[in-house]
């Protein structure tokens, strides 16, 4: 039997002890100001970035540091790394960012799964999401779409907390965005180096004012 789906489910499951659970991305902030509160609102938040934000910087750098690591290429596996870094465009998001990807390098130590590069800089999420897909020998296709639906699971229990949703009317507005990923796939495989950034002010003004948010569930 192909372990590859398995191992694809492992690293996209909400259990994996890398502490996802404890981040929104700026939508508490959201729903606290009140921006989001129109029929839709909360969808289109979610779509706008999971379009632009994940599907314009951490999907198509995923798919540069899977072909990194997989060429056992330490200039671009850093290279990448820095980028994805450099992008974070808060403090907040930046240590997020940084704190996932350590969770998930232990984890993968744990599991057996090394390499050999040395990572000059704190390791972003990605990178060890891309490790961890190329040492399980997961495609590069179901990797990006495994991680979207991982970020777009983890957005929806946070608004299951935050708006307050129900548990039905979230798993509509799953149902109701899951329908995006292939599409958002789709645009990150075909964006060139140039093109790979975010642009989303709202969501750096949420990130940035969350930090002092005086009562808050979530650390972004």
């Amino acid at each position: 039997m192909d372990q590859k789906l398995l191992h694809l489910m492992h690293l996209v499951s909400p259990a994996l002890p890398v502490g996802a659970y404890a981040y929104s991305q700026g939508q508490e902030y959201a729903v606290e100001s009140g921006w989001l509160k129109g029929d839709g609102a909360l969808a289109e938040w979610i779509s706008g970035v999971l379009r632009f934000s994940v599907g314009c910087l951490d999907l198509p750098v995923l798919l540069r540091l899977h072909a990194a690591w997989a060429a056992n290429d330490a200039e671009k596996v850093n290279e990448w790394n820095h980028f994805v870094r450099a992008n974070r465009e808060t403090s907040e998001l930046l240590l997020e960012d940084e704190q996932l990807g350590q969770a998930l390098q232990r984890l993968l130590v744990s599991l057996d799964i090394q390499s050999t590069i040395e990572i000059a800089a704190p390791s972003s999420f990605v990178t060890q999401f891309a490790l961890a897909g190329v040492r399980w020998q997961i495609s590069s296709d179901d990797l990006i779409q495994g991680f979207a639906w991982s970020w777009l699971e983890n957005q929806i229990a946070a608004a299951t907390k935050i708006v307050p949703l129900g548990q039905t009317h979230a798993q509509q507005l799953l149902v109701q965005l899951m329908a995006l990923i292939p599409e958002v796939c789709a645009k990150a495989k075909q964006l060139s180096d140039d093109e790979i950034g975010i642009g989303l002010p709202a969501l750096a003004i949420a990130s940035s004012l969350h930090e002092r948010q005086y009562s808050r569930l979530f650390r972004s």
